[in-house]
């Protein structure tokens, strides 16, 4: 346990930053479960416009340094060659 208020401090930023990430992680987790649900489904307009709404929280979550960098550019590029593969 902390013994200093400056490590209780540390101790209580440290746990509402993970929680944040935590939350973070999630949403970017659940737009990309959408996008693969709308391909799986065949439709590319809705995949399209689905795509594109993941793809600004994926920015947004590597910006704030959740992701890596290059983790959230595979992930995009792999999620727009599949919607870019659709019939």
């Amino acid at each position: 346990m902390a013994n200093s208020a400056q490590a209780r401090k540390r101790a209580r930023q440290s746990e509402t930053r993970r929680q944040q990430n935590t939350a973070l992680r999630s949403e970017v987790r659940t737009a990309v479960k959408k996008v693969r649900k709308a391909i799986l489904a065949g439709d590319k307009a809705a995949a399209k416009t689905i795509f594109q709404e993941a793809q600004s929280t994926i920015d947004a979550i590597s910006r704030k340094g959740v992701f890596h960098a290059n983790t959230a550019s595979r992930v995009k590029s792999r999620l727009s060659g599949a919607v870019k593969a659709m019939v």
